[in-house]
């Protein structure tokens, strides 16, 4: 939303806003696409078999009239766990994208197709209207969807360690589990350690913000991570985070300044939490994370650059992206 928004600021420039009857019969220049798993997924197997068809069609509209995709690599690996028509739709795709925007330079590309890096944006604007929590000492957190990459269950076990050295400490989860079983298993984790708070539902923006904001220090013990819009969602409301140790997490720490960014190799343990917590009460008043490379603006600026590369062979004319980010 915040990219459309910026986007339509820009002269000359218009957005749809994804829907299956948009896209298969508005009229758009450039189809812009973020989570293609999104497109070939749904809650049941008739719908999924629906979307999948009516990807097909998309498809197919989109090489009729020869306009261009542009897709935003996320992640570097297809998702787990899909069948085997998604991941062959997922390729298909990826065979039919004209133009890649990366996240990051250390994104490897899925085709060698022209691609740009623009860096997520920050959610400071986004976030600004709702109301901030009162930090809490000791109070850790995760928050944002929960599946078994992201080693939720490894938090809570790290932070059960510390009851009997730590009983002040506190750690509030908010999430919705990816299955019912990883919601059960973190409720039996959890239930006989009254320093831990579950709140295994869908959270709201509003939701978000007071988990982050009442907490010392977020927590996002991936098992595997790229780029992660749970980092920027902390470092946006000034919290400092603790992530795995990578180049882009490394890149990232650099970017923002000193006391933002706490990173661990290995499995995450108590020692690794307690120790962090420690560092970020022995360097006391920080000043905000420097996000000035992540403003909409010039990303908003930077995606109409990528847009306009992907039509460069085709008769010039001013972009009118088609957003599939959330269909």
């Amino acid at each position: 939303m915040q990219l459309a928004g910026g986007l339509q600021e820009l002269p000359d420039i218009s957005v749809i806003n994804f829907s299956w009857r948009a896209a298969l019969f508005a009229k758009y220049d450039v189809f812009h696409i973020h989570w293609p798993e999104i497109l070939v997924s749904g809650h049941s197997p008739l719908k999924k078999l629906g979307r999948q068809v009516l990807t097909l069609a998309l498809l197919g509209r989109l090489a009729l009239a020869r306009t261009p995709i542009v897709r935003t690599v996320h992640n570097v690996e297809l998702p787990e766990g899909i069948s085997v028509r998604e991941v062959f739709l997922l390729r298909l795709i990826d065979r039919k994208t004209t133009f890649y925007v990366r996240l990051n330079s250390r994104t490897q590309l899925p085709t060698e197709r022209p691609s740009a890096t623009i860096p997520h944006g920050h959610y400071r604007e986004w976030f600004a209207d709702f109301p901030k929590a009162q930090q809490i000492p000791g109070r850790i957190s995760y928050v944002g969807l929960i599946r078994r990459y992201k080693g939720v269950e490894d938090l809570i076990t790290s932070f059960r360690a510390t009851a009997d050295t730590h009983p002040e400490l506190s750690l509030r989860v908010g999430g919705k589990p990816s299955t019912g079983e990883l919601g059960q298993a973190m409720t039996a984790l959890s239930q006989d350690d009254p320093r831990i708070s579950l709140n295994l539902q869908y959270v709201s923006d509003a939701e978000l913000v007071d988990i982050i904001s009442s907490s010392e220090l977020v927590v996002l013990p991936y098992r595997f991570m790229h780029n992660s819009g749970g980092t920027l969602a902390a470092l946006s409301l000034n919290r400092p985070v603790l992530v795995p140790a990578n180049d882009v997490n490394q890149a990232l720490a650099v970017e923002v300044g000193p006391g933002w960014v706490f990173q661990y190799t290995g499995a995450l343990t108590p020692e690794i939490i307690l120790q962090t917590l420690s560092s970020i009460t022995a360097e006391g008043h920080r000043r905000r994370p420097d996000l000035s490379s992540r403003d909409w603006e010039a990303g908003s600026v930077a995606h109409r650059e990528a847009y306009e590369r992907a039509l460069a062979n085709g008769v010039a004319r001013s972009p009118q992206p088609q957003n599939a980010g959330h269909p």
